[in-house]
């Protein structure tokens, strides 16, 4: 499975066209692929070349384009009181959800918090996931959100997923600032956003544009000031209520929306015209027992380029597999498999900026590859929760035992 073609995201026809290849092979040189083709060519050509052979299929490395993969314990009493009737809001309302999460961040090292998060990476590795989005957003103040961001520039310097870096300051309003949300929103701006642009310390900033968090027009002055401070934007958008953050994602030129359960026709047109990727998150809806999905055949018919993430997260998805999160796409979403494919690679790479560089196997791309023990392709979007990942590459280099654990405490 190459899924070559325009380094770019794919709409329409293109999304179906994913290229299966019978005896073939790919040559590595160093972090890059050389070449792409008939196996016994590649070998007559490059006959000094070490040679592999790959149980099962190839495919190129998958793309998680949106979690939080760095925070402390899991959300247990949220997920018992969803159960038993309570809502989302309801919960976060009473101090649950995020500030949970935000609570328990802040009590907690630099070193745990990074203990924890490179074990939950070598298990998103393990189920072939080579480039991973990491937000901070528990923290919500200055110094714990420069935690989390420490935490996710070491785990970037380990290089196995790569990591992509997003500041999330404005995920929800802290616990002081309750009373004085507009102060919050000023410290972002004034403090907060300058000096992750001027330090380097994100490529990305998101924000979580919901009714009852941050309206769009509070969405509107946070990233415009994120893009002045030099950093790419990103939107958790139109999750639970549609707020027309779809609309803003498009008019700020974002690169991704996320979420989407409750957009708009008016934000799924935006989105058939825009070159923001919808990036859709059906683990975190089927994971809250929602019986609603974000309208994943409407953004396609739409023209709307269309990804799928995992959302990790220790409250509404903590899940830490593409190809279930690729099942969901297909069983819950009504993607064909070959959407769903390219949703978790082409689509994905071109949500974080990353679509030249990475997400499918062709000459010049970054060598992120991923075997899995399939004798159909379409089988990576099927076996509900089963890894059959048997090796992953990572920039060339492979890991010969995908498998680890996690440590969630």
């Amino acid at each position: 499975m190459t899924c070559r073609g325009p380094a770019r995201a794919r709409r329409g026809a293109e999304a179906r066209n994913v290229e299966v290849l019978a005896g073939a092979a790919v040559l590595l040189d160093g972090s890059r692929i050389a070449a792409v083709g008939p196996a016994a060519d590649l070998a007559a050509a490059h006959p000094g070349a070490l040679r592999e052979e790959v149980r099962g299929m190839l495919f190129p490395g998958f793309v998680d384009a949106h979690t939080h993969g760095v925070f402390g314990a899991p959300r247990l009493d949220d997920h018992r009181r969803r159960a038993l009737g309570e809502t989302y809001q309801a919960i976060a309302a009473a101090g649950g959800g995020i500030l949970e999460s935000v609570r328990d961040v802040r009590g907690r090292s630099e070193a745990d918090l990074y203990r924890l998060a490179r074990a939950r990476l070598d298990t998103l590795r393990a189920h072939g996931t080579t480039t991973v989005e990491v937000k901070s957003g528990y923290g919500l103040d200055l110094e714990a959100e420069l935690k989390q961001l420490a935490v996710i520039a070491r785990l970037k310097r380990d290089g196995s997923p790569d990591v992509v870096a997003t500041f999330l300051g404005a995920h929800e309003v802290p616990p002081e600032h309750r009373r004085d949300p507009a102060g919050y929103i000023r410290f972002l701006c004034d403090d907060m956003i300058p000096r992750v642009g001027r330090e380097h310390l994100a490529l990305r900033c998101d924000v979580f544009c919901e009714p009852g968090v941050f309206t769009t027009d509070a969405s509107r002055r946070i990233l415009e000031t994120a893009r002045r401070a030099g950093l790419a934007l990103t939107m958790h958008a139109d999750e639970l209520e549609g707020a027309g953050g779809a609309e803003l994602a498009v008019a700020l030129g974002a690169q991704s929306a996320d979420h989407l359960a409750a957009v708009s026709p008016a934000g799924i047109r935006a989105l058939g015209g825009a070159e923001t990727v919808a990036v859709l998150l059906p683990a975190t809806m089927t994971f809250l027992g929602k019986r609603t999905q974000a309208p994943a055949r409407a953004l396609w018919d739409a023209g709307a380029a269309v990804a799928l993430a995992t959302d990790f997260n220790p409250g509404s998805s903590p899940t830490l597999s593409l190809p279930l999160v690729m099942a969901l796409g297909v069983s819950q979403l009504g993607m064909r498999h070959e959407e769903a494919l390219i949703g978790v690679t082409v689509n994905a790479a071109a949500a974080l900026g990353l679509a030249q560089d990475r997400g499918q196997i062709a000459p010049g791309m970054r060598a992120d590859l991923v075997a899995l023990d399939v004798s159909d392709w379409r089988e990576a979007a099927y076996w509900l929760g089963a890894n059959l990942v048997t090796a992953v590459w990572t920039g060339g280099s492979a890991c010969r035992s995908p498998s680890a654990p996690i440590s969630l405490a």
